[in-house]
């Protein structure tokens, strides 16, 4: 393990409704779900509820609450998944780094309003779409392919949300 490879930890929250997702196109030039960098004294619920009300405008639930006892610390339910990604240049040091990225499944909170921003390609992706790999045209270029992990992630995000009470 390179002990010289900085490393940032990271949330991303799928956020799905009535059998889609949203994602948006990322300056990486990929479809994304969406995410950012965990804060100083933020916890990784606390980020993820931010950054998806950040870039979206939409007030989310995390899905998989985990029951809490009266005289217990308080629990944060853990993300579906973690992901390792490497990212070629920080965009302060221009040096290569990792993302840790904790992966949740959340759904827009009771009453919230549903409008994407306009901005970055925001998108609501159903599930069609998904399985069948389709491309989407981002707004600036010929349709590229949403990223396999995003599309495996992004229907178990939706199977999740409809199962969900």
């Amino acid at each position: 393990m390179d002990q010289d490879l900085v490393r940032h930890f990271t949330v991303s929250g799928f956020v799905s409704h009535n059998g889609r997702t949203a994602l948006h196109w990322h300056r990486l030039g990929l479809w994304l779900p969406p995410g950012g960098h965990i804060e100083p004294n933020e916890d990784p619920i606390q980020a993820v509820t931010r950054e998806v009300l950040e870039e979206t405008g939409i007030a989310v639930d995390v899905l998989g609450e985990v029951p809490q006892g009266p005289n217990e610390p308080r629990q944060l339910p853990p993300p579906v998944t973690i992901g390792v990604y490497d990212i070629a240049r920080d965009s302060g040091t221009g040096q290569p780094h990792q993302h840790i990225d904790l992966v949740y499944f959340t759904r827009p909170a009771q009453g919230a309003a549903l409008d994407l921003p306009q901005e970055h390609g925001w998108l609501w992706v159903g599930a069609d779409a998904l399985r069948e790999a389709a491309e989407i045209a981002p707004p600036d270029g010929p349709p590229t392919p949403i990223p396999d992990d995003v599309r495996r992630l992004g229907l178990a995000a939706i199977a999740a949300a409809a199962a969900a009470p």
